[in-house]
């Protein structure tokens, strides 16, 4: 990739590296000319000079044009930064998809075919934004996660080369020292303190508003799947065919989370962190968010670093969306907490929340609703073992599920930044409150964000 499809500015970059500004961390990385090694705008290594740097939109970028990642501020920790790929919503979403595992078990052909475009043309965004072929873009991001995995735990390299999505030890050493420059075995920490579960920290850009976050989540944990203690939320959770539990909390004094994972398997475990991740919009950048929001609402009224949490997955958000139609918070919570304590499944000593299959199979009998509403649910089920999330819009044929539904699920199942919940009573109430008249043209792609700010400005 050329440096000139960087969209910060150059001066912009080096007086960020200069002055280490965390608020960059992960929005540009620095190639080294003299040393042939990429880093991290927080490096803690004396800066280059200027005239021996070159700057790269991402991580892969870098490696692909033959940097190694720096052993100091390590490139694979760096929280991603989805700015750079502009306004190219086809494009996100095939990284979304890819970063969730999708090439692992299905073709380029049939990734083109869900985005509902020619493969011919996925190869053409990846080559023109990224400067590299999907696949080539795979291995890559397999390595720098792998990477991380030597560094921050103690798994073997045979677990570790199959956890970050190789098929073969032989494929992963060959692969990892092509990009990283060592044997995998050279990156194994030493001083890793042995645990049965897995820790890993999670990179944000600063601030993070984590008290919003955590309270929000709070008031609709379902005790049976989810629970807040101080400042530490955990849930269990299923994905493919992996299953499990994790734990995640600020850690005092660093821009960064620790996650603890407990697992019934490796083989999912690349595409369930970068999910925890999207649950947490820890790739968001709210600095330049903030900025943006203020056109349409004063600067003094907003809460700096609001991040919006997602539901798991975007099927247990068109639930709870369902769930909560007409009524209040806590209402919708005791719903779906019947829901869960009577349908969920259990697996060893987990709760998992309920399948499509079991949901529209059941006459919910248990739950004080309407009927109609019942088969709202029944419905939607139905719906999702048929559809895609690519296909979510096609819900408002289903009797009961109406655009306020749809756009929930949009906003906390699949992670759209551009939701405005208008017609939500809570931001009414805000609006009202505030005595505000906004355009929400003005914050065009970020309203989801709006949409959080003025729920926050309710408690």
């Amino acid at each position: 990739m050329s440096k000139n499809q960087l969209t910060i500015e150059p001066e912009v970059c080096r007086t960020a590296r200069l002055s280490r500004d965390p608020r960059f961390d992960g929005q540009f990385f620095v190639g080294v000319i003299t040393t042939g090694i990429f880093c991290r705008p927080i490096c803690p290594a004396v800066a280059p000079k200027e005239s021996n740097v070159i700057y790269y939109p991402s991580a892969i970028s870098a490696s692909i044009a033959g940097y190694r990642p720096c052993l100091r501020c390590r490139p694979d920790s760096a929280p991603n930064s989805e700015e750079w790929l502009g306004h190219e919503s086809i494009l996100k979403t095939a990284i979304t998809l890819i970063n969730q595992g999708y090439l692992d078990d299905h073709s380029l052909l049939e990734l083109a075919e869900r985005l509902k475009v020619s493969d011919r043309y996925v190869r053409q965004l990846f080559t023109k934004h990224i400067g590299v072929a999907p696949k080539q873009f795979v291995k890559h991001r397999n390595c720098l996660f792998a990477k991380k995995l030597l560094h921050e735990t103690n798994l073997g390299i045979q677990q570790v080369a199959f956890a970050s999505g190789f098929n073969s030890i032989r494929n992963f050493n060959h692969a990892f020292k092509s990009i990283c420059g060592k044997a995998p075995s050279s990156f194994r920490s030493t001083d890793t303190p042995k645990n049965d579960d897995l820790t890993l920290s999670l990179h944000y850009r600063p601030p993070l508003h984590w008290d919003q976050l955590i309270n929000f989540l709070r008031a609709r944990c379902i005790s049976s799947i989810e629970k807040v203690v101080g400042n530490a939320y955990t849930r269990t959770f299923e994905f493919n065919d992996s299953y499990g539990e994790f734990t995640i909390e600020p850690i005092k004094g660093k821009n960064q989370l620790k996650l603890t994972l407990k697992l019934n398997q490796l083989d999912d475990l690349a595409p369930i962190v970068e999910r925890i991740k999207q649950c947490f919009d820890l790739n968001s950048n709210p600095e330049f968010i903030s900025q943006h929001l203020s056109k349409a609402i004063p600067f003094q009224l907003l809460s700096n670093g609001i991040r919006i949490p997602l539901v798991w997955s975007s099927f247990e958000a068109g639930i709870r969306a369902i769930c909560g139609q007409q009524v209040s918070v806590k209402a919708a919570h005791n719903l779906v907490h019947q829901i869960v304590e009577n349908l969920g499944q259990k697996k060893q000593q987990l709760i998992l929340f309920p399948k499509p299959e079991t949901i529209s199979n059941c006459d919910f009998d248990f739950l004080k609703m309407p009927g109609r509403r019942k088969q709202t649910l029944r419905d939607f089920a139905s719906w999702w073992l048929m559809h895609s999330e690519e296909d979510i819009e096609s819900i408002l044929s289903i009797n009961g599920i109406g655009p306020w539904t749809m756009d929930y699920i949009k906003m906390r199942g699949i992670g759209d930044s551009d939701i405005w919940l208008n017609g939500d009573l809570g931001v009414q109430q805000a609006l009202k409150q505030l005595n505000l008249s906004i355009d929400d043209n003005q914050v065009k792609p970020y309203r989801s964000y709006l949409t959080f700010q003025l729920w926050h400005l309710l408690q």
